[in-house]
């Protein structure tokens, strides 16, 4: 361990970020160990080994070894989910009819006794597709889609979608309806209207925002990610990794998959989320949202590595679990299931394949060999570069 560069003594009640207060895990442990503290009960002394007022970045120390590091780039210039978290924190007192808002994959309304949810996302070109090489059919039909998987994530049925288009000067109306053409398509195999939405030009790259309404399946509460439960097993829908390589255009929401997932497991189905940003990192996701750590099993990951993961290993050296941890756009399902309702049977029934485990805290990797390591989460991240 490198020295020092500061030594402060902190009692656990004092250690902030962002005015969020954190506890310490065990040594050696991931910085998902660190769960917001309760307002009462015991202090504990921890030592903080450095602290960079650049990115806000604290890592904490027992008995000379690094405990977790809190808040990586905590500051308003930091990472997006330091970003979602502030939301979280700074957001205004809701009026009685959100229900739910920032913190899932879709915002929860009561209209008239109605639950309606609603989500937005918008793709750039140059970051989620490139106009130079993808046809504006794909394109539209991926801007459609990854709304389309929120609905997923949530298990719930897709109503209908808006879509605001700012189509760089060169564009023209024949592209603008081949744009939405894919739209409709896209929306049609789900039953979900395109209702309007609003087109503008500028000399900037192709920008499309989608606008999601949807509501519950009759007797299917809204799944929320934040339910997973420590020994519920955690599952996903199908391949994992190496999407960039085509299928982030090609991909089909599992909007009925979520659907037959809800209906059959009931209750015992404790969380779900889609898988946008990578699978180490989602999970993390889900993890905190539930107060919770889990621990992937690299031998059970075999199941989802997907051909595209090992395609790309092979051209860039990195290892296929890897791709399949880290790579994002897989738009896959995640979810946390009840131990007793995941049952080899019932999750072959469901084409559900386990890759590991909930626990109390920390984000943790097995690897064949039965050997326990921290697992960093990485994956997409909007703020980064």
């Amino acid at each position: 361990m490198a020295p020092p560069r500061r030594t402060i003594q902190f009692r656990v009640e004092q250690l902030a970020v962002d005015g969020v207060r954190f506890l310490p895990g065990e040594p050696g442990c991931s910085r998902t160990c660190c769960r917001p503290a309760p307002r009462e009960g015991p202090a504990t002394t921890v030592r903080v080994y450095e602290f960079s007022r650049t990115d806000g970045r604290i890592a904490v120390a027992r008995g000379g070894l690094v405990c977790c590091t809190i808040g990586r780039k905590s500051n308003m210039n930091g990472g997006e989910l330091d970003f979602v978290r502030w939301l979280q924190r700074s957001q205004q007192k809701l009026r009685a009819w959100t229900k739910l808002a920032v913190g899932d994959d879709m915002a929860v309304l009561d209209i008239d006794g109605a639950a309606v949810l609603v989500t937005t996302d918008m793709l750039l070109d140059g970051v989620h597709f490139s106009t130079a090489t993808h046809s504006l059919e794909a394109i539209g039909g991926k801007a459609v889609a990854c709304s389309l998987s929120d609905c997923a994530a949530m298990a719930v049925r897709p109503l209908a979608a808006a879509v605001s288009v700012a189509l760089n000067d060169r564009m023209g109306a024949a592209d603008a309806r081949r744009l939405v053409g894919a739209m409709r398509r896209a929306a049609d195999a789900f039953d979900c209207d395109l209702v309007g939405g609003d087109t503008t030009r500028w000399s900037r790259p192709l920008a499309i925002d989608v606008c999601m309404i949807a509501s519950p399946y009759p007797g299917i509460e809204p799944v929320r990610r934040g339910g997973a439960r420590p020994g519920d097993a955690l599952v996903v829908t199908g391949p994992l990794g190496g999407s960039l390589r085509g299928r982030h255009l090609t991909f089909t929401p599992r909007v009925r998959e979520a659907r037959r997932i809800a209906e059959t497991l009931g209750p015992s189905l404790h969380a779900l989320m889609d898988i946008s940003d990578g699978l180490s990192l989602d999970v993390l996701r889900m993890c905190e949202a539930s107060g919770t750590g889990a621990l992937l099993e690299e031998e059970a990951l075999d199941c989802v590595i997907s051909e595209a993961a090992r395609e790309a290993a092979a051209a860039d050296g990195r290892s296929p679990l890897v791709h399949a941890l880290h790579d994002g756009e897989d738009f896959e399902l995640l979810a946390a299931v009840a131990p007793d309702a995941a049952t080899p049977a019932r999750l072959a029934e469901l084409g559900l394949c386990r890759v590991g485990q909930v626990r109390d805290s920390d984000l943790r990797l097995v690897d064949r060999g039965g050997r326990v390591r921290a697992l960093e989460p990485r994956g997409y991240d909007h703020f980064d570069g």
